[in-house]
């Protein structure tokens, strides 16, 4: 099983990116699937999910502006993120869960991508 991510890069404040995150080796309509990011010499941070029905969930910190969407044919999760501040940069990474439904504790992920670092600088 392999979880590539991509679409990292340097955005200015306000800008926009999308994050993909493509499985191989799993059919992704079996898993639930979040994206994590993590800060320099920050704790790892729980922020979108997308269930097995398409449900979405986000932390408050990005609700509103980011946007994670899935489509399983692809095998392909997406994060649309728009009005980016400095505090986003991170090392973004995603990771599926077989859990039916979302949730934020990261032992009930079983399989984790490298991730693709986003940097929001003027």
């Amino acid at each position: 099983v392999q979880l590539q991510a991509s679409g990292g890069g340097l955005v200015q404040p306000g800008g926009s990116l999308r994050l993909s995150c493509v499985a191989s080796g799993l059919a992704l309509d079996d898993y639930s699937v979040a994206w994590f990011r993590q800060a320099p010499g920050k704790k790892r941070e729980w922020i979108s999910c997308s269930r097995k029905n398409d449900e979405t969930y986000h932390a408050n910190s990005v609700k509103g502006r980011f946007a994670i969407s899935r489509d399983n044919a692809k095998s392909t999760v997406t994060l649309q993120m728009s009005g980016l501040r400095p505090e986003d940069t991170a090392v973004y990474i995603c990771a599926t869960s077989s859990l039916d439904y979302c949730v934020v504790e990261e032992y009930t992920y079983n399989y984790w991508g490298q991730g693709t670092l986003v940097t929001v600088s003027s």
